[in-house]
Formats: structure tokens, C-alpha cells, sequence
């Protein structure tokens, strides 16, 4: 089956307007096509015919005397040796058809040509517009997707805007928390220094009361130079033979350490063990009933040396409160 353009490519082949590489690609495929050779001889045999189709036609009388004249004319000249005689071919009008009918293919072939554009045109056109459907429907899609993707933006910002709500009113609420802390902190404070003062007043007291003459009462002051505001007060009942000791503002304690009471008797050569005890980490404070670990007849000091865990039968560490 011979395709378009070799059908094309015969038309021109056959009228003699094929020339370089088109020439001789179509003569090599000429060469080897069976098919393609019965059109072109077709096309020739056609052509040659078509040169017979034109109908005879008698000249006009006012043409034949224009004709006759002009051949007198000639003749004339012929005489007076004035023009050359011409001989018209007898090829000539066959040329004239065959030139006739090679224009007429050529426009055929020129209006299959065009018809072939116009159909090529459409196809286009119809592709143009299905490319144009398809860029429309892609942009639809597009233009959705674009939309889903700013509500989901549009809920993240919200989302992220509460969690940001939520922080200020956490930051708050820790605010509110350290000003209550802070509030707390100073009524501690007060507490102690009420505290501090109604002892005061209880050694004052103690110390005017007759009842309490036999009682020994001494304040141990601080020896650390760390902790100078370190405090304690014992009080010391020798008909029952113990004694209590409160303290405050002591520095807490390592695991591995305690505090010892000592006892300064004038009769034994080193002080009297009172018992160890430990402070509370936070304020430093501790109170503690104590008895000595030999009979006492007078008490002349208080003493309280660091010691290790479990204490000692005899002071090693630092003392750090002294009675005066």
C-alpha cells in the first residue's frame, strides 16, 4: 500500500519537479517498490492521456482574417527579404497540451495538497483544544489542591495559635505560682524571726522565774565562720539529770556526719557525751531532749563539735557552738 507521501512525491516525480536529495530518495525507493512504480506509470500514462481531452474548436472569423492578414504581411516581408521564414513545429501544440495537462496535475496535486493541510489543520486544532481541556482541568485540580492545602494551614495556624493561649496562661500561672512562693518564703521568714523573738522571751522568762533557779540556761553561739548566725540555747535540769537542746541555722549535715553535745564538768578531766544529733536540711533547726553519760553535779559549758557518723567518746572534729 503506497502511503500520502509517496503518493505526493509520484505527482511531482511524474510532472518533473523532484530535484536533488528528494530526487533520488524517491528513485531509490522507486527502484525497490513494485507498487510504487505501477502508480508512477499510471500517473505518466494518465498525463500523456489527458493532453487529447481538450476539444477542437473553430477560429472566430474576425481571428482567421487577423491571421490571413498577418500572413500577407508576412508574405510581404517574406518578398521584400525583410523577416526570416519560420516554420512552426509540428511538436509544438503537443507540447503546449502536455505543458496544459502537467499544470493541471500540478493543481491537483496542489488542491489535494491543501485539502491534506486543512485536514492536518484540524487534527491540530482539535488537539489544541483537547491540550487546552486538559490545562483547564489541571489548573481546576490544582486550584483544589491549593485551597485544601490552605485550610489545612489555615487549622495549623489555629491549632498553633490555641498551644501559643495555652503557654501565655501556663507562663501565668507560673508567675501566680512563684509570686505565692515568694509570699511564702516571707512568711517563713516571719515565722522564724516570731519564733526567734518568743524564744527570747522564754529565756527571759526562764531566767527571772524562781522555780527555775536550779536550772542551768545557756545560749551556745556560733564558732563557724560559714554560719555565723548559727543559734542554740540548753537548758540543763540536774535534779533529773537531762537536759534540752534547740538549735538553729545550722549547716545541714554530709551522710557521713553528725553533730555531739558535750557536757564541761569540772570534776572529769574531758567533756561529758550528751548524744549526737542531726538538723533539718532545709532550715537547719532540731531540738532534742539529751541525758549525759556520767552523773553531773554543775555544768560550766555547752559545747557541739562536728563528729562522725555515730559520734565519739571523745571530741575530735571542730566545735562549732560554745556556750559563753
Amino acid at each position: 500500500m503506497i502511503d500520502e507521501l509517496h503518493e505526493e512525491l509520484a505527482s511531482l516525480y511524474v510532472l518533473g519537479l523532484l530535484e536533488g536529495p528528494e530526487l533520488a530518495a524517491f528513485e531509490a525507493a522507486l527502484a525497490r517498490d513494485a507498487a510504487l512504480q505501477g502508480f508512477v506509470r499510471e500517473l505518466t500514462e494518465s498525463t500523456c492521456r489527458l493532453a487529447y481531452t481538450a476539444p477542437a474548436a473553430s477560429p472566430s472569423p474576425a481571428l482567421k482574417a487577423r491571421l490571413l492578414d498577418q500572413v500577407d504581411t508576412a508574405a510581404r516581408w517574406r518578398a521584400e527579404r525583410k523577416v526570416v521564414p519560420f516554420t512552426v513545429p509540428a511538436w509544438l501544440p503537443w507540447a503546449a497540451a502536455a505543458c496544459l495537462a502537467l499544470s493541471c496535475a500540478w493543481l491537483g496535486q496542489l488542491y489535494l495538497v491543501s485539502r491534506s493541510e486543512n485536514a492536518l489543520l484540524r487534527d491540530q486544532q482539535t488537539l489544541a483544544e483537547f491540550e487546552l481541556t486538559s490545562a483547564r482541568n489541571q489548573l481546576k485540580a490544582e486550584r483544589l489542591i491549593a485551597q485544601h492545602e490552605v485550610a489545612g494551614a489555615t487549622g495549623q495556624l489555629a491549632t498553633l495559635e490555641a498551644s501559643l493561649k495555652r503557654a501565655r496562661q501556663d507562663a501565668d500561672d507560673a508567675n501566680l505560682q512563684l509570686t505565692s512562693a515568694e509570699k511564702l518564703i516571707a512568711a517563713r521568714d516571719l515565722q522564724v524571726a516570731q519564733n526567734n523573738e518568743r524564744l527570747a522571751e522564754l529565756e527571759a522568762k526562764a531566767a527571772h522565774d524562781a522555780d527555775l533557779a536550779n536550772f542551768k540556761i545557756s545560749t551556745l553561739a556560733s564558732l563557724l565562720g560559714n554560719s555565723p548566725q548559727a543559734l542554740a540555747v540548753a537548758v540543763w535540769n540536774p535534779a533529773r539529770q537531762e537536759g534540752v537542746l534547740r538549735v538553729e541555722k545550722l549547716p545541714a549535715l554530709a551522710a557521713d556526719k553528725d553533730y555531739q553535745l558535750w557536757l564541761v564538768d569540772p570534776q572529769y578531766p574531758i567533756p561529758v557525751d550528751g548524744g549526737v544529733f542531726t538538723v533539718d536540711p532545709a532550715t537547719g533547726e532540731a531540738r532534742i531532749s539529751f541525758k549525759a553519760d556520767k552523773p553531773i553535779k554543775a555544768v560550766a559549758k555547752f559545747a557541739v563539735s562536728l563528729e562522725r557518723k555515730g559520734g565519739v567518746p571523745k571530741a575530735q572534729g571542730p566545735m562549732v557552738l560554745l556556750s559563753q
